[in-house]
């Protein structure tokens, strides 16, 4: 599927890799629709309607398929524009109403701390990262914890001194807890 997104963004203009992606989309098949969210990734660096597409309605696709791809599509804007530009467009996404658009942000990301600028500022991530640690949502407290114990292979110190301030009465809290202090 991601040989076939790529064929398309190169063989294609943007313009027109959006109208196929946009009809692609429209498929019953969640392999279709798979392909076109990762057409949309990686024509979303130079489309601000393909960015609206994948917050706005891939976010909303049943399948947990299509929501995997929307974190690949989301990584890939983020690594074609940059980490360190994209700061806004994390913080944004990680605010939405919406839990698959808050995943796609933790998930897509993973292993944040390999990640061009994160690597230098892992504590960014963390911070990023921690402000969901009581999300209302399990899916993206699932999410988070996990990618915090990925983190924390390499910044045990830093993860430890944030997981040191939750309140672990909390019990959305402890569940995420859980889960980032695996490998402490």
């Amino acid at each position: 599927m991601q040989e076939q997104a790529l064929k398309i963004v190169s063989e294609e203009c943007d313009t027109e890799s959006l109208r196929i992606a946009k009809q692609l989309y429209a498929s019953d098949k969640y392999q279709v629709r798979m392909v076109a969210v990762f057409v949309l990734g990686y024509i979303a660096s130079k489309s601000h309607d393909a960015v609206k597409i994948l917050r706005k309605t891939v976010s909303q696709d049943n399948s947990w398929q299509v929501q995997e791809i929307l974190a690949k599509a989301f990584d890939e804007y983020c690594k074609q524009i940059g980490y360190e530009k994209s700061l806004p467009t994390i913080k944004e996404w990680l605010q939405d109403k919406n839990p698959n658009v808050r995943r796609a942000v933790s998930e897509g990301l993973r292993i944040w701390n390999r990640r061009d600028y994160f690597r230098g500022y892992p504590e960014v991530a963390i911070q990023l990262l921690s402000k969901l640690k009581e999300d209302e949502s399990e899916y993206v407290r699932r999410s988070i914890g996990n990618a915090l114990r990925d983190i924390s292979r390499r910044e045990k110190n830093l993860v430890r001194a944030e997981l040191a301030k939750w309140d672990l009465a909390n019990p959305k809290i402890a569940f995420t807890y859980a889960l980032a202090a695996k490998f402490l």
